[in-house]
């Protein structure tokens, strides 16, 4: 199996990089050596050209000299005509290269001097064309021995494995990670039911589930969009990479082509960073991934990784984000709606601004599931027209006070990163039953005494033979930041009030009164030295005697 899926084509992809080294490296030197070829030529073209040129300004400037002289000298000459030119012949030798023989008419000229004054009866200059013939310069023969060849390429192909191993396998991280990192996972707090109360995260929300739980229409529509050759490929699709690289040169960006196997690797194992190597670890990631792992179980860690939008990471949450529900109850338009999100879930989350990108995103996800045989029409246009009903975009929390106060005990007891990031199940003293009770009370008792200027109450319920809490209201609205609302009024440091009663019944009790003793109400002032005189009086200011 190793030698078949990962032997296999690693063998082809070196042996067509080896060829297409030798074939840049042929097409360089053949360049190379034209090129030269040429210059060589033009610049012996360019010598012999300057050769014939300078033979003929000689000429010219020797007819001059003698002209100049005559005209200077006022000799007294017989008319002269000079003789016909003589065709002179010239052989120029340039690095043993022949050029082609060159005749030079000398120029005539032609003086007249009677009666003492010097005339220029006529000057006649002709130049013959002057015809360069082609240089032809033997090219050497180069021998290339056999051992140079082999010896060549086989530094090449050591280079191009270090550079490899360098570059790709130095810090390349095991597969096995995959399953031994510390993944991100919620901590979740219930009441003594297992019903949930909240979620403590840090950045990522998350909840794992196995794939016997995930519907099969979540895994289709997923493998619809995301990889439709999941189920076939050793880890990375050629075609993928092909059309990737088609769009890339048309948009001048590194990315797209990666198949689930390959998303998995750079979200779980790498970074995010957009280059060629990290491109080419993720493809060697994922081949490793589908040896050691089988093909549901990589799609079970996908769903489980991928982001949804937010801090919702993994189906499961996102389920409950999107729809408050589990992901074992999602329906097929739920499913393919949350299929669409990893892509980009920010542009085509529904509570985005702009949610009919959502929409469009889902029929996408539909129409490839027709494509690939896993819905039929009929069932899309079912899909298509059910009415998606979205969960509330709120903070999802119950019995908050006591939520709080658990978390701020946790935090002592493990420390905040810890709750964060370890997924701890908290089963507290709660009953949630008796917390919405309890709720509801006190919101009642605070509207009926209103015109009191009462705003605020709370409400502690114990068991008292165990002090286990049953419920705990801090105030009467946790989330009316305007009034303190999430101040818990049950533990915070605050004046006895009327609870001191109790301790002074007791001690009256133990010294003499009775419960039928009377005791008047009526107005006193006590005074204590060092201090302003206290008189004490009743909420509604009266005296009942």
């Amino acid at each position: 199996r190793i030698l078949s899926s990962f032997g296999k084509p690693l063998y082809r992809l070196l042996t067509a990089t080896i060829i297409t080294l030798l074939f840049i490296t042929y097409l360089l030197g053949r360049i190379t050596r034209a090129l030269v070829t040429e210059f060589f030529k033009l610049t012996l073209r360019f010598i012999a050209f300057l050769g014939h040129g300078g033979f003929i300004l000689n000429s010219l400037y020797l007819s001059l000299i003698k002209l100049l002289r005559a005209l200077l000298l006022f000799q007294k000459r017989p008319h002269v005509i000079y003789p016909e030119p003589k065709t002179r012949r010239l052989r120029l030798y340039l690095a043993k290269t022949k050029v082609a023989k060159i005749k030079v008419k000398i120029p005539s000229i032609i003086f007249a001097k009677p009666k003492g004054v010097l005339t220029l009866v006529a000057l006649k200059l002709k130049l013959a064309l002057v015809k360069i013939s082609k240089v032809k310069i033997p090219l050497p023969k180069i021998r290339i021995k056999p051992i140079a060849v082999a010896l060549t390429l086989l530094l090449g192909i050591l280079i191009l494995v270090f550079n490899t191993w360098w570059f790709v396998f130095r810090d390349l991280p095991s597969p096995s990670q995959l399953i031994t990192r510390n993944l991100e996972v919620s901590t979740k707090i219930y009441d003594r039911d297992g019903y949930l109360l909240y979620k403590i995260y840090k950045d990522k929300n998350r909840t794992l589930v196995p794939l016997d739980e995930i519907p099969m229409e979540v895994r289709l529509a997923t493998i619809a969009i995301e990889d439709a050759e999941f189920y076939s490929h050793p880890g990375f699709s050629v075609k993928g990479i092909v059309r990737a690289i088609i769009s890339n040169l048309k948009r001048g960006e590194l990315a797209g082509g990666s198949t689930i196997t390959q998303q998995l690797v750079k979200n779980a194992l790498l970074s995010s960073e957009k280059t060629l190597v990290r491109k080419l670890k993720e493809i060697v990631l994922a081949i490793a991934v589908e040896l050691n792992f089988s093909k549901d179980q990589i799609l079970e860690m996908y769903l489980n990784e991928v982001s949804y939008g937010g801090t919702a990471y993994g189906i499961q949450e996102a389920s409950r984000v999107y729809f408050a529900k589990d992901v074992n109850k999602l329906s097929i338009a739920e499913a393919s709606l949350l299929a669409g999100l990893p892509k980009s879930p920010t542009r085509f989350s529904p509570f985005g601004p702009n949610p009919e990108l959502a929409r469009q995103r889902q029929k996408e996800v539909v129409n490839l599931m027709v494509i690939n045989g896993f819905i039929t029409r009929k069932q899309a246009e079912e899909v298509l027209n059910y009415e998606l009903k979205f969960a509330a975009n709120k903070v999802d929390i119950e019995a908050p006070h006591f939520v709080m106060y658990v978390r701020e005990f946790l935090a002592e007891e493990f420390g905040d990163e810890f709750v964060e990031t370890e997924g701890l199940e908290v089963y507290t003293t709660l009953d949630f039953s008796i917390q919405r009770l309890a709720e509801t009370v006190v919101a009642e008792e605070i509207e009926k005494i209103k015109n009191l200027n009462v705003t605020n109450g709370a409400a502690l319920v114990l068991n008292p033979k165990t002090g286990e809490i049953l419920a705990m209201v801090g105030s009467k609205n946790y989330f009316a930041t305007e009034a303190d609302g999430n101040v818990n009024v049950t533990v915070r440091p605050r004046q006895p009030g009327s609870a001191i009663k109790i301790v002074n019944y007791a001690f009256a009790l133990a010294n003499g009164f009775t419960p039928a003793t009377i005791l008047s109400d009526t107005p006193i002032t006590f005074s204590v030295p060092g201090q302003p005189p206290y008189s004490p009086q009743n909420y509604d200011a009266g005296f009942r005697g």
